[in-house]
């Protein structure tokens, strides 16, 4: 223990800052961030103060000297994650702690990349990035923005990208009776509420608009963007992007909640929440990481997750897109084409159309009518051909309900939220949505969940086949038309768009539906129909807005 607390403190020694090092002077405290190319970074900078587990996030406490915002903060606790074939995770994420270090709360960080000539008067774009890491594992640290902020800048279109912690796994986002009656529910969502309002207030002493300032996300990242969307208590006013899915309720919870006050030793306790809050940190790790996770077999129906409370998701959120209660504001929304392969590993143990059945009704719909099942194994055959990866054949079979199993859980989790949403929304704003297909020879998995991401946030810009994603967003970000620059007139050509148009969701495409910027390998960018599956992504979404599968997801 006390190695480790030595290895924490030293990361926030440093030397004596150069007379250029960069800093940035906020009312609770002066950072020294560090100079990277033609970006400047701060990093680890705390939007909260030390928060205790279970606890809502708090305003930073005041810091005294110079501190040090030149290495990533903490990531917040993670969670272990079930192995499964073909695919390897890596969790290397440093220095995950429930410690106070120099005042300062671990996980609670937010960082910000900037172009090295911005001030306070620049007023520029803000790109505020959620990271993904399905509720369970993640951190600020996951996702290199950098060459993005540099796009920008090259392009003339300069924006700054914030990019904050929060909690994950029962850290975040515990459910039950109790959490509800302390009202702690959500508290990953919170703490990235808390975070965007740290933005709002102090973004513009990085150069950025607190006015201009667009919410984003990746994987669980996407979803929380979206749930902040919705009408809500907690509502910031400011622009989202993303695709509401189903959302349990916090009493629906509460098995997994008595599950840790029993593995805790908390069943006689007075106040059983109370009693979970001072289980030592090791000890309470190591009964979440007994829970089901993201790669164990119940796979996309998490437990610690999103819920119903009344007040961060006030409804299911599928039914806040049907009533239209979400914010009216410019969406730019995709999928990858296979989105269902990765989450499909795990299940790799059913093999026939009895046990597909059964798999569907026990993990996603179990409050679902036998009917109902059956419609899903109508619509989602085990017939390969039909399966995901898609347009691959007979081919990455891995058993025979694998790629049956994959285009279903594409489709409820990913593909129909998107699709439901997008036809309520594009009806009273702004809408484009795009599909990835590139990645399609990947064994087993194809295009999957977050192939798109390098065409958004690029290792070497040099490298890609072409850069209409990238610069399609950063257009976005400062226009709000991902066709439409901001870059003044000598400067547009250096955009390299390849001419391609893209229209909005609702625009007829050249097969009379609505219309997909895809991308296809090896550097093809086209405009597609956003009509695949219709028969059996229709019916999920009923059974999305009707909550029957509210429980099971």
């Amino acid at each position: 223990m006390l190695s480790e607390l030595l290895l924490l403190v030293s990361q926030f020694l440093f030397p004596i800052a150069a007379a250029d090092s960069p800093t940035v002077s906020l009312e609770y405290g002066t950072f020294l961030g560090a100079t990277d190319g033609n970006l400047t970074k701060f990093l680890g900078i705390p939007f909260a103060r030390p928060t205790g587990r279970f606890e809502l996030p708090r305003p930073p406490v005041q810091l005294h000297g110079l501190q040090n915002a030149t290495i990533f903060g903490p990531a917040c606790p993670q969670q272990a994650l079930s192995p499964v074939p073909i695919v390897s995770f890596d969790n290397n994420h440093s220095s995950i702690s429930e410690a106070y270090i120099n005042s300062r709360a671990i996980g609670l960080f937010v960082d910000v990349y900037m172009p090295s000539t911005a001030q306070p008067s620049s007023k520029l774009s803000v790109l505020f990035w959620i990271y993904g890491g399905g509720y369970e594992v993640g951190s600020s640290a996951d996702t290199d923005v950098r060459p993005t902020v540099e796009r920008s800048i090259f392009l003339g279109e300069p924006v700054i990208i914030v990019v904050p912690n929060y909690r994950v796994s029962a850290f975040g986002f515990l459910a039950g009776q109790e959490v509800g009656d302390a009202g702690v529910t959500n508290l990953g969502l919170r703490d990235q509420i808390f975070a965007l309002q740290w933005a709002k207030k102090y973004v513009s002493s990085f150069g950025g608009d607190p006015e201009r300032i667009v919410i984003g996300g990746q994987s669980a990242g996407s979803i929380s963007t979206a749930l902040l969307l919705l009408s809500n208590k907690q509502n910031s006013g400011s622009l989202v992007s993303g695709s509401p899915g189903p959302a349990p309720t916090v009493a629906d919870g509460q098995p997994y909640y008595d599950q840790l006050v029993v593995a805790n030793n908390c069943t006689a306790a007075s106040d059983t929440l109370d009693c979970l809050k001072r289980v030592p940190f090791d000890d309470f790790m190591a009964t979440v990481n007994k829970t089901a996770d993201l790669f164990s077999y119940r796979s996309l129906s998490l437990l610690w997750r999103p819920r119903v409370d009344g007040d961060v998701i006030v409804r299911n959120p599928p039914l806040s897109v049907a009533q239209g209660e979400f914010a009216k504001i410019p969406i730019l929304s995709g999928d990858c084409d296979d989105e269902g392969t990765l989450f499909a590993l795990s299940s790799t143990n059913v093999t026939t159309d009895s046990e597909f059945s059964d798999y569907v009704q026990s993990i996603y719909l179990p409050g679902g009518t036998s009917a109902e099942v059956a419609q899903i194994a109508t619509l989602y055959p085990e017939d390969p051909v039909v399966g995901s990866p898609f347009d691959t054949g007979n081919a990455n079979a891995l058993t025979p309900e694998f790629k049956r199993i994959a285009a279903f859980e594409g489709d409820i989790f990913f593909l129909g939220p998107r699709r439901l949403f997008l036809e309520h929304a594009s009806k009273t704003q702004n809408a484009w949505s795009w599909l990835n297909k590139r990645g399609k020879s990947t064994p087993y998995v194809g295009a999957t969940h977050s192939s798109d991401m390098p065409m958004f946030f690029p290792a070497d810009i040099n490298a890609m086949p072409d850069t209409v994603a990238i610069d399609s967003l950063i257009n976005f970000l400062n226009t709000l038309d991902p066709n439409e620059s901001a870059a003044p007139k000598a400067l547009r050509s250096r955009s390299n768009t390849t001419g391609v148009f893209w229209p909005k969701w609702q625009t007829a495409s050249s097969e009379g539906s609505t219309s997909l910027l895809t991308f296809s390998d090896p550097a093809v960018v086209n405009v597609t129909a956003d009509d695949f599956r219709a028969d059996g992504i229709d019916f999920l979404n009923t059974l999305h807005v009707e909550g029957v599968t509210a429980i099971g997801l």
